[in-house]
C-alpha cells in the first residue's frame, strides 16, 4: 500500500468534500468557493483569518446624523432639583450638588428660593438660610424638619461651618437684601451659594459677574437693560424681563439662556402659596 506524497514539513490537507472532484477544483456547475468574491478566480480568493473567527455577515453601520442624535437626547439636562419646566415643557433641572464651587444669583422673589430650597431638600441635600427675613423662612423650615436639621436659620453673618461632603452637600441660600454684605460662608466642593436679590442694586452687577448662573424675575425696565448688559442679553429678552408673569425665571449665563415656569406641588402650595413675585 502505498501513501500520498506530501511535502515535508507541511501538514496533511483535509479529505475531499463530497461534491468536489479530486484535486479540490470545483464540481460543474457549483458557485464561487466560500469567502472568495463571485467570478473570481482560486488565486484571488480571501484567505481565511485565522485566529480571528468566521467572517459574519455584512451589514450596513448604524449611523445617526447630528440632527437625529439631537432627538435621542433626555429631556434631563442634568441631575439635580426640578426647578420647573421649559418653554417647550421639559423638566429644567439645576444641578446644586457639584464637586466644585457653584455660585448662583438669583433677582426675584423668596417664593422661587423657597421652592429650590425645599426640593433641594427632597434629593437629600441640607439648606442654611442666611437671612435678616427670618420669620419669612420659620415655616418652612419647621415643615421640613424631620429630625435632621434639613432647614437651618442664622443671622446674617453668623453662619457656622457646614462640613459638606459627597454624601452631605449643602446649598446656602443668602437672603440678605439687595446689597449683601461678603459672606463668612462661601460657594466649596458639595456646596454651592444662591443669593436672593430682590432687585437690582448698584452691586449687582458685580455679583452677577462672578456668578455661574443667574436667574432674573420680573423687573422694571430700567432694571431690565441693566441686567441685559451685565449678562449681555439680547433686546427680546431684555424686554421679556419687564413683563415675565409670576413664576417665570430667566436663567441665564453670559452664552445661554432659557425661561422655566416653577408651578407648586399641591403640599407647596398649601405650605406656601401660589407663585408671586413680591414677599
Amino acid at each position: 500500500m502505498t501513501t500520498p506524497a506530501t511535502t515535508p514539513g507541511a501538514a496533511p490537507g483535509p479529505p475531499d468534500a463530497p461534491g468536489m472532484p479530486q484535486g479540490g477544483a470545483p464540481a460543474a456547475g457549483a458557485g464561487p468557493a466560500p469567502g472568495s468574491p463571485a467570478g473570481g478566480s482560486a488565486g484571488t480568493a480571501r484567505r481565511p483569518r485565522f485566529g480571528f473567527g468566521l467572517i459574519g455577515p455584512r451589514r450596513g453601520r448604524h449611523e445617526v446624523t447630528p440632527e437625529q442624535l439631537e432627538a435621542l437626547a433626555l429631556p434631563v439636562g442634568d441631575d439635580g432639583v426640578v426647578i420647573g419646566t421649559d418653554a417647550q415643557g421639559a423638566p429644567a433641572v439645576l444641578g446644586l450638588a457639584r464637586p466644585t464651587a457653584f455660585d448662583v444669583v438669583l433677582v426675584g422673589g423668596a417664593w422661587t428660593a423657597q421652592v429650590i430650597a425645599l426640593r433641594t431638600v427632597g434629593t437629600g441635600a441640607r439648606v442654611a438660610v442666611e437671612t435678616g427675613r427670618r420669620p419669612l423662612w420659620t415655616g418652612l423650615a419647621q415643615s421640613a424638619d424631620t429630625g435632621q436639621h434639613s432647614i437651618t436659620l442664622h443671622d446674617v453673618g453668623r453662619v457656622p461651618p457646614q462640613g459638606p461632603s459627597v454624601h452631605s452637600p449643602v446649598l446656602l441660600v443668602r437672603d440678605c437684601g439687595a446689597r449683601p454684605p461678603r459672606g463668612r460662608v462661601g460657594a466649596a466642593p458639595w456646596q454651592s451659594v444662591l443669593t436672593l436679590l430682590p432687585y437690582p442694586s448698584p452691586v449687582t452687577p458685580r455679583l452677577m459677574d462672578r456668578a455661574d448662573l443667574v436667574g432674573v424675575q420680573r423687573v422694571a425696565p430700567d432694571e431690565a437693560r441693566q441686567v441685559g448688559r451685565a449678562m449681555n442679553l439680547p433686546p427680546d429678552d431684555v424686554e421679556a424681563l419687564s413683563t415675565l408673569p409670576d413664576g417665570v425665571t430667566l436663567w441665564c449665563t453670559r452664552s445661554a439662556r432659557t425661561y422655566v415656569t416653577t408651578q407648586p406641588t399641591e403640599p407647596e402650595a398649601g405650605l406656601l402659596g401660589a407663585a408671586r413675585r413680591m414677599e
